[in-house]
């Protein structure tokens, strides 16, 4: 939004700017804030930043916990839901040193860019491009509980075929079947008028949005889709698309969730991440001759994909509700495979993009638990392993699968590689495999630790509570 100081301070000033607020990156991917009066902005914040303890973040602190925020002003957008009027922006963390302080090596936004930069120096490409699509769901309200004596969550949706037996005078008899959201249509989509509303304000924070619908799932799941972009713009984007869903959505008097799957039976959210790869302003993954006009590059970058998709896992999916969403019959992958316009396998390759500048794939797995400066990094890594090591697809028996691969043979099923069918399984597979990971000093080595530990905590905490579920099989046995 600026260029330089004197912008900022003329805005503040005929705008009545009253705070501007710092968002930051915690470990899991959460925003967390602090807000200064706006007279206190000047160009000393931008050299000196503001100071803060990184320990309470969840990093793993190998050093002095005191750092530096440095706000970026070219990220600055006024914040429509504080009363007050605030200018926000996100920026980047350094470690306090002498005589200059240095980018604190495991800030989410420092490891993607340090990704973006390994790429540029083996001379692979000058940009990762990509385009994010976010999956989420919209309810009225919810209800959750977790004590001693009892546990277990509500959902409340007017559109949801849940809703039909209420009260005729809070009805009007339009709902949504399960399974049969996919671009549902006025009166059934009554949220078209909020997902208008969150594309208009992610407009404003810089997210370029293409499309929105309804999704598959009959109970308010809904899809926002945006362009494609730089990789770490596209890490802020994803960032500020999450607020905005869901403060909009808490604005109109709805709650919205992007968790994998909130609803038993019924499609879950992913946030599937289609990449490219551009040097000199000229695409790397087209070949007009070769498989879906994919070029040998391309294909290399898919086998490094699919070599480290189970330990990926563990960074794209790392919560225990991510893996309630990826088994077989939803449109979720569980085979570690790719295709051609086919939402079964893993890695899908869109049959309606042509355009040599645009030819891409997208990666299936990921939702929206991730952190996504982490996450794309992360794919980024293992699809420059790909190429370094030249992993072809074609020497694994990764593919193509122009099939559906839930309608294979148990035996045909068996013999194909498959994703992690649980969080602790994805988590081994990291501690297993992630030296491509470090390669380059792109993740360091403390930061991956912490994440095991960090997320093998919450497995382990969450498989010691009682589930509801339980006491409808097991209570009279």
């Amino acid at each position: 939004m600026f260029q330089n100081i004197q912008q900022v301070r003329t805005f503040i000033e005929e705008q009545g700017i009253q705070f501007v607020d710092f968002k930051m990156i915690d470990l899991r991917g959460r925003w967390r804030h602090l807000s200064i009066p706006a007279a206190r902005f000047t160009e000393d914040t931008l050299e000196s930043g503001i100071g803060f303890d990184g320990s309470n973040y969840g990093y793993a602190m190998v050093e002095n916990s005191d750092m530096v925020f440095i706000p970026d002003i070219t990220t600055a957008v006024v914040d429509p839901f504080v009363e007050v009027p605030t200018l926000s922006m996100i920026g980047d963390v350094m470690v306090i040193d002498h005589p200059e302080n240095r980018p604190f090596n495991q800030y989410p936004r420092n490891v993607a860019k340090r990704a973006v930069a390994y790429m540029q120096e083996l001379g692979v490409a000058d940009e990762m491009i990509i385009g994010p699509e976010y999956e989420f769901h919209i309810f009225n309200g919810m209800s959750c509980c977790e004590k001693a004596n009892e546990i277990g969550y509500k959902l409340y949706s007017q559109e949801s075929l849940w809703s039909a037996g209420g009260n005729p005078e809070q009805n009007q008899g339009f709902h949504t079947r399960p399974h049969e959201g996919y671009h549902a249509d006025q009166p059934g989509d009554v949220s078209f008028n909020l997902r208008n509303k969150m594309c208009l304000e992610m407009a404003k924070w810089g997210v370029d949005v293409k499309y929105h619908h309804h999704e598959v799932g009959g109970s308010g799941q809904m899809e926002i889709e945006v362009e494609l972009g730089e990789m770490t713009r596209l890490a802020d984007a994803t960032m500020a698309a999450k607020y905005v869903i869901r403060n909009t959505a808490a604005a109109n008097g709805m709650t919205a969730t992007l968790m994998p799957k909130p609803i038993l039976g019924e499609a879950g959210n992913g946030m599937h991440v289609h990449m490219l790869l551009r040097k000199d302003g000229k695409p790397v993954f087209y070949d007009a001759d070769r498989y879906a006009q994919l070029s040998q590059t391309a294909m290399y970058f898919i086998g490094g994909l699919l070599t480290h998709v189970r330990s990926l896992c563990a960074i794209t999916n790392p919560s225990t509700n991510s893996y309630k969403r990826l088994i077989p019959g939803f449109e979720a992958p569980v085979t570690i495979g790719y295709a051609m316009a086919n939402r079964s396998a893993v890695i899908r390759i869109p049959a309606y993009v042509k355009s040599p500048d645009k030819k891409r794939f997208e990666l299936r797995n990921p939702d929206a638990t991730c952190n996504p400066y982490y996450a794309y990094a992360a794919i980024l890594m293992a699809g420059l392993d790909g190429i370094r090591n030249q992993i072809d697809p074609a020497d694994h028996n990764w593919g193509p699968f122009d099939c559906n691969l839930f309608e294979l043979s148990e035996k045909e099923k068996a013999s194909l590689g498959h994703l992690p069918a649980s969080l602790d399984e994805a988590l081994d597979a990291l501690e297993q495999d992630h030296e491509y990971l470090t390669a380059g000093g792109v993740f360091p080595e403390s930061l991956l630790q912490n994440w095991l530990r960090t997320i093998r905590a919450d497995s382990s905490e969450i498989s010691r509570i009682p589930h509801p579920a339980e006491f409808v099989r097991y209570y009279d046995l």
